[in-house]
């Protein structure tokens, strides 16, 4: 029974695409490091096109699947997280700005403990549409930031920095949330 689960969550177009978009996430990491903002930021667009495609294609094929709805908040993290430390390795990102990045990157940390003891403890804690708009603001802001080298820096890196300034606030504000229906809950 169990290669026959293997073989179905491997081979669910949804969750191909959810493993391309974690495939994804180190190789635009590298374009950033290797100073080559125009394939990063296409690769990076590809991704977040594909965690627009998994979900919907899973829902209109009737293949939702556990694994897919775990995996997919998974890789947008791996996503967000190796981009912000890409730019933040590469100098993009100055002292102050490491402020929203840290926000985002503890608020996915502590949710995803967050969701693992709820799940233990029975609880299912939703993705709220506020925590979607969260994960929008951190593709604008990372998407802008990655490319503004293109335009030295100038309105694309101000953007960017805007869009990630307002992440991290509501990575803030939909992790206080998530703590608090937690508490609610149980």
């Amino acid at each position: 029974m169990v290669p026959r689960i293997k073989d179905r969550l491997l081979t669910s177009l949804p969750n191909i695409l959810t493993l391309g978009r974690v495939a994804l996430a180190p190789l635009v990491a590298a374009l950033i490091i290797a100073g080559l903002p125009a394939a990063a930021v296409s690769l990076f667009i590809l991704a977040a096109l594909l965690d627009l495609l998994d979900g919907k294609i899973a829902r209109a094929m009737k293949t939702e699947s556990a694994f897919g709805a775990a995996l997919d908040p998974i890789a947008d993290k791996i996503l967000v997280a190796l981009v912000l430390l890409a730019l933040a390795g590469s100098g993009m990102l100055q002292t102050w700005h490491l402020i929203p990045a840290g926000m985002i990157l503890l608020r996915d940390i502590l949710i995803s403990g967050v969701r693992e003891y709820a799940a233990r403890a029975g609880v299912s804690l939703a993705v709220t549409g506020l925590a979607k708009w969260k994960t929008t603001a951190e593709f604008v802001a990372l998407a802008l930031l990655i490319v503004s080298p293109i335009d030295g820096g100038g309105g694309l890196y101000m953007g960017g920095l805007a869009a990630l300034w307002l992440a991290g606030a509501l990575s803030a504000y939909t992790g206080a949330q998530y703590l608090l229906s937690m508490r609610k809950a149980g």
